[in-house]
């Protein structure tokens, strides 16, 4: 088994499933910590502020550091702060968003806006889609977090962010930038910010359709764990299976 540098994990599904940690994942991530080896944790939830998904994970047992946690959110204000510096912002979106934008200093508007950026907002009204949709008929860039079209909840699967995305999308005739799985920018900004080389990266997940071909588009080595959403079988039937797959991370070795 090759060592790495840089192990980044996804969440629900692969360190915790709902409001359960899943064990071997946990046991996993102390494993790397007493190596000194702190791991990244990439997650599509543009909802939740790292203090948040810091805390969350605080409650299985895992301290991570907040600057490890590499959000949708974190790395669209990333994306933006790299690549269109001192452009203002339009956004729809929630907390996690909201203070992703904060961090990095981008300035938001309601009007005239350079980045259209969307995000998955509990208060989505008619309002806030048409502004969306004026604005990029105007020209702005148009960026979101992620595709997710539906995500789960206890009330069963509601409409995520990539559906709301769709309809601006559809509206204008304007196909957005995804940050998020299975797009290769959160990899990228991990990699950008630490000084990686790809060789010391690697994705873990358990979902082929978003973990493991983030981890394949950017150029990376990927695990799959039979922990979430795709079978492992399944995984290794893919046109390009994932490099490793596991029954769980207690049978990676470090």
């Amino acid at each position: 088994m090759k060592s790495y540098k840089a192990y980044c994990l996804d969440l629900d599904g692969t360190v915790y499933r709902g409001t359960e940690a899943i064990s071997s994942a946990a046991a996993f991530i102390h494993r790397l910590q007493q190596k000194g080896i702190e791991p990244f944790y990439v997650t599509n939830n543009a909802s939740m502020t790292q203090k948040q998904l810091h805390s969350k994970l605080l409650r299985f047992g895992i301290e991570a550091e907040e600057t490890h946690i590499m959000s949708s959110a974190v790395a669209a204000a990333k994306y933006i702060k790299r690549w269109y510096p001192g452009q203002n912002v339009y956004m729809i979106g929630s907390d996690g968003l909201e203070q992703a934008l904060a961090q990095e200093g981008i300035e938001q508007v309601e009007q005239d806006a350079e980045i259209v950026l969307m995000g998955i907002d509990p208060a989505v009204n008619y309002e806030k889609l048409a502004t969306a949709c004026l604005e990029v008929r105007k020209g702005a860039i148009f960026l979101s977090t992620n595709k997710d079209l539906a995500f789960p909840s206890e009330r069963g699967f509601l409409p995520g962010n990539g559906a709301f995305t769709t309809l601006v999308a559809a509206s204008t005739d304007v196909d957005p930038i995804y940050i998020g799985k299975p797009e290769r920018h959160m990899l990228e900004a991990i990699l950008h910010e630490h000084g990686f080389e790809k060789s010391e990266m690697v994705m873990i997940g358990d979902n082929y359709d978003t973990d493991i071909l983030a981890g394949i588009n950017y150029g990376i080595d990927t695990i799959h764990v039979n922990t979430g959403v795709t079978p492992m079988d399944q995984a290794l039937e893919k046109e390009i299976p994932p490099t490793h797959a596991l029954e769980n991370l207690d049978f990676w070795e470090i």
